[in-house]
This record gives C-alpha cells, sequence and structure tokens, in this order.
C-alpha cells in the first residue's frame, strides 16, 4: 500500500501496474463485470462518419431504459456523434473497472459517477476537469443548478462532476391510510411534523388503522440503508462530521446517540419491525400494510406501479434543522492521455443535450439538477416528485474523503459496527467507538490513487 498513483502534470503519469499495486481493491474490490453495450441504435449509413462515443454507467432496471431513452434523444438530435452505452455491475465492480480503465489508456469518452465517490478519483488524475466556459456555451452554467450541488462538483477549483440528479433519502405514505388515521391535510398531504414525538404520534395513528405496523423500513446487512436515516437524524441535530486526511473522525458523540435512540425507539415491533431488510420493507410498503416508509426516491416507481395512493415528502425536521442525506448521478470524464478534441467537443454536447432534456428522467423518482427543467411549469403536475423538488436547499452528501460514497465500504464499515446495536439492544455509544476506530484506521492510510 505504499505506491501511490502520481497525478497528471505532477511528475508522473498514470500506468494500469501502479494503480493495481496503490491497493485499487481498496476502492472497491476485485471486479466481474457483464457489459450491455449498443443499447442506442446505429445507423443505418455513415457510422464511421460519426463520432463514437463510449458511455459507460451504472443504471440498470427502470433508471437504465429511462436513461436508454435519454441516450437516444440525445443521438437523434446530434447526426455528427453516437454514444454507445456499456452498463457494468452497480457497485465496487464498476467503480474498480472505472479506475482501472482510466489508470490503464481505455478510458470510455464520458461515465456516470456518484457524486461522493469524486472525492477519491479527481485528485489521483483519474479524472479530467470540464471546461465550464464550454459548458456555458452550451447552456450548462453554474446559474442553472442549485448552489449546493454544483459546489459538489468541485475538487479543488476545477469543475470535476456535473450532477443529472439529486437522489436523496425520502418518507413515502400511503394517502389513504393516513386519512382514515386522520394525519392527511387538507391539501392532500401528510401533516406536519417537528418533533419526535409528533412523529410517532402519526406512526400510532396509522398503526391503528393498518391493525400491524405503521412503518416500513428495512436496514439488515445493508449498511448504506442504516447510514442514510441515520446521518440524515445526526445532521438535523445540527451536527457534522469530518474526516481529515491522516487525521482522526471529528463527529458528535451525543448527536450519533440520539439519531440511533430514536431509531430504535421506531423499530419496537409495533411501529416498524426490528429486524427488517430491504426487500421485505419495499414489500411490506407496496402491498398496503404500513402507512410511511424510509427509503430513497428511487423507489417511489416501484410504489406507482403498485398503485397505492403515494405520497412522498422530504424526511420532516424531527431535531431542529433541515437536513437530508442525498447522492448525485453525476457525469465525469476519465481520464485520457491525449483526448481527441472533435470527440471530446461532441462528449460535452451530448452531456449538456441530456441534462437539458433530463424532465422524463424524474419518472426515475429522481430530482433533475437543471433549474429549468425543475421550474418548468409542467415539473408542479409531477405527484410525487413535485412535493419533493425542493428538497435540493438542504442535501447533504457523504463526508468528504477517498474511501466514503455510494458503493464504498464506508458504508458498510459503519453498518457492520451499528447493526448489532439495534439488534441487541447495546449501547449505541459502543457502535460509535467502533465506527470511530474502523474510520480512524482508514484514515491513517493513503490514498491509493
Amino acid at each position: 500500500m505504499n505506491q501511490r498513483l502520481v497525478p497528471v502534470g505532477h511528475g508522473g503519469a498514470l500506468t494500469r501496474r501502479t494503480l493495481i499495486t496503490g491497493g485499487a481493491a481498496v476502492i472497491g474490490g476485485a471486479w466481474a463485470a457483464t457489459s450491455l453495450a449498443g443499447c442506442a441504435p446505429l445507423a443505418a449509413a455513415g457510422v464511421d462518419q460519426v463520432n463514437q462515443l463510449a458511455f459507460w454507467h451504472l443504471l440498470s432496471g427502470g433508471d437504465g431504459i429511462r436513461m436508454s431513452e435519454l441516450v437516444d434523444r440525445a443521438n437523434g438530435d446530434n447526426p455528427d456523434f453516437l454514444a454507445k452505452q456499456t452498463v457494468l455491475t452497480w457497485g465496487p465492480p464498476y467503480y474498480t473497472k472505472l479506475a482501472m480503465a482510466s489508470a490503464g489508456g481505455r478510458a470510455p469518452d464520458v461515465a456516470i459517477m456518484h457524486a461522493s465517490r469524486v472525492p477519491g478519483y479527481a485528485p489521483g488524475g483519474l479524472l479530467d476537469p470540464w471546461d465550464t466556459d464550454l459548458l456555458a456555451e452550451l447552456e450548462l452554467r453554474e446559474e442553472d443548478f442549485p448552489p449546493l450541488v454544483w459546489k459538489k462538483g468541485f475538487s479543488g477549483d476545477k469543475l470535476y462532476s456535473i450532477a443529472l440528479d439529486i437522489h436523496p433519502f425520502v418518507l413515502m405514505y400511503n394517502r389513504d391510510i393516513a386519512e382514515s388515521a386522520g394525519v392527511l391535510g387538507s391539501d392532500g398531504k401528510l401533516v406536519g411534523m417537528t418533533s419526535p414525538e409528533q412523529f410517532i404520534e402519526v406512526a400510532q395513528a396509522m398503526q391503528q388503522v393498518t391493525g400491524g405496523r405503521a412503518v416500513s423500513y428495512g436496514y439488515l446487512n445493508d449498511g448504506a440503508q442504516l447510514w442514510r436515516l441515520w446521518y440524515t437524524f445526526y445532521l438535523q441535530q445540527g451536527a457534522t462530521m469530518s474526516l481529515p486526511e491522516g487525521g482522526r473522525i471529528e463527529m458528535d458523540d451525543d448527536a450519533a446517540v440520539a439519531s440511533f435512540e430514536f431509531i430504535r425507539q421506531i423499530l419496537d415491533d409495533e411501529i416498524a419491525t426490528s429486524k427488517g431488510d430491504y426487500a421485505t420493507a419495499v414489500a411490506e410498503f407496496t402491498g398496503g400494510k404500513t402507512g410511511m416508509f424510509f427509503s430513497g426516491v428511487w423507489e417511489v416507481p416501484t410504489a406507482q406501479a403498485a398503485k397505492i395512493p403515494l405520497g412522498a415528502m422530504p424526511i420532516p425536521t424531527l431535531f431542529g434543522t433541515p437536513a437530508a442525506y442525498a447522492d448525485s448521478h453525476s457525469f465525469v470524464l476519465p481520464h485520457q492521455n491525449d483526448p481527441d478534441e472533435g470527440k471530446r467537443r461532441d462528449t460535452y454536447r451530448f452531456v449538456s443535450g441530456i441534462i437539458r432534456n433530463s424532465f422524463d428522467w424524474a419518472a426515475a423518482g429522481h430530482v433533475p439538477t437543471y433549474l429549468p427543467v425543475t421550474e418548468d411549469p409542467g415539473y408542479a403536475g409531477l405527484d410525487p416528485q413535485a412535493d419533493y423538488v425542493n428538497i435540493a436547499e438542504i442535501v447533504n452528501y457523504d463526508p468528504v474523503a477517498w474511501f466514503t460514497g455510494s458503493g464504498s465500504d464506508f458504508q458498510n464499515v459503519f453498518g457492520q459496527n451499528l447493526q448489532p446495536v439495534l439488534l441487541s439492544g447495546a449501547d449505541p455509544l459502543e457502535g460509535i467507538q467502533g465506527f470511530r476506530t474502523a474510520i480512524n484506521r482508514l484514515l491513517s492510510k493513503p490514498s491509493p490513487v
């Protein structure tokens, strides 16, 4: 783990060998993925006269179908290029292969990366920065994005990622159950809740209607799900978390414990099961057996397909400070030693076309980041997406470090240390101390890139 990649322009070049010996496995583990190339239709003639753009992403299922539609539209609007998709396995396999490709001179022209993962890639030279002047020419300007989201794309003073969306952790609810429980307002939305006590009261009212449980939430063997809800309540207490390179984690133990105590209060086997996994939580809510569901907006289409009367909102501010966990699917330029100028410019046009025409991306539950899209009068008619569109003002990504972000080991480490707290009734502080120890160990190691 002593060898490190030397960033381009800092005395050396990236190589596949230096990435491997530098510890690529730490970034995401060994990969084995099947690519699904060619989702966009090939032109009947003249294919060799247009720029072929390689586009990698990790979007499958409904997200993948909608992305293919956006790619097809961008290709159709721009006869000078043809973007060809390669879909790879979500999580560590994807991120490791992307790093290997960038280091080995086989990088695609453009790729999707979670914004939270950029700090582990940009400083090591695995990504090329975006030219903000050229983006502006193509109608992608700073003022066209929520400030928090635009700022997240920077590493130092350079822009390395452009967010297509925000996909936050939210509270979904069943309108019929809420109405029967007397907790649905005249506007058709769940009543406001501003304290843990009020949330429990609303949940208990729904429980009387369902005759079973009120809330669905799955966390078993899923560190990401546990982290997303815990981190939201932690941030709502005005607490922060910092991971200084070479230092020690800085966090508020009191807020950390309070967040866990509240989650444990919900998981009492009456309001919600104390041992729920993700799939069970989805099935329980979409089957109409509970009135509320903590999950990401990517499950909005699942709930809509189940034909339940769905509502959704940012997780209520129960501890005083509006805050929400989120991440973003963002476009990045994997590093190329000698990029073709024409293809690079077409790549900009391709990304601009997708972002500026991302209205339909909201159908996936995600919040498009391009403000002209979300401020379009038609967006207000999207139900329930319009009810959480303003969450962009309060989103929070993972704390910045080379080992954090979606699909990383960071959230798994959190789950490994804190899941036992919920299962055994142990002191939350013991789990927090275990998490501290594990993260301090990672902070003591240099980034493998």
